[in-house]
């Protein structure tokens, strides 16, 4: 009687552990999807040394911009559209991850944010998106079909290329205009 009445507890206490268990992996999912799903900015600087660099994050953006060096990065060789290194800056949290850094993701098409901005730094010029779709069409193409351009208005003295698209090429951006502008205030 006391074995059953042991065995049953045993039981009770192993299924408690094992939800548990279940519930701290969920946390951990939904902690991951809610930073995938925070992650709404893309960051590229294309580099003379034949890399494009990657960023979703702020703060690792800027480091680089300041330094011209990331602390953590995953490389691609060769897998830019024209054999270029493809090298996503990491920050703190993501150094040792594999997978879920959300710059891979956008630039792979896993991750389409529901809001979005993006820059690209080319050819001494600063292009500012408002879509992912946008961004990854000028990288593609080299060329902004649609576009609202300030000379000289970067933080450096830089070109500003505000690509628009079909739906909106007839209107200044100026939300996007605003947008950029708060990113170096």
């Amino acid at each position: 009687m006391k074995i059953k009445a042991l065995a049953k507890a045993l039981l009770i206490t192993g299924a408690i552990a094992g939800v548990s268990a279940c519930a701290q992996m969920d946390t951990a999912h939904n902690s991951a999807q809610e930073q995938m799903q925070q992650a709404n900015a893309l960051y590229e600087v294309h580099h003379d040394d034949g890399r494009i660099y990657f960023f979703y994050d702020k703060p690792t953006y800027a480091h680089f911009l300041k330094h011209g060096e990331t602390p953590y990065a995953f490389k691609r060789i060769a897998s830019g559209p024209n054999g270029e290194t493809l090298v996503f800056g990491l920050n703190g949290k993501d150094k040792k991850k594999r997978s879920g850094v959300a710059s891979v993701d956008m630039y792979d098409g896993k991750l389409t944010p529901d809001t979005f901005y993006g820059e690209m730094r080319a050819e001494g010029r600063i292009y500012v998106f408002s879509t992912l779709e946008d961004m990854q069409n000028v990288r593609a193409t080299g060329e902004a079909p649609y576009r609202f351009t300030q000379i000289g208005d970067g933080p450096n003295g830089e070109t500003v290329v505000y690509v628009l698209n079909n739906s909106n090429k007839k209107k200044r951006p100026d939300a996007l205009i605003a947008q950029f502008k708060a990113q170096y205030q």
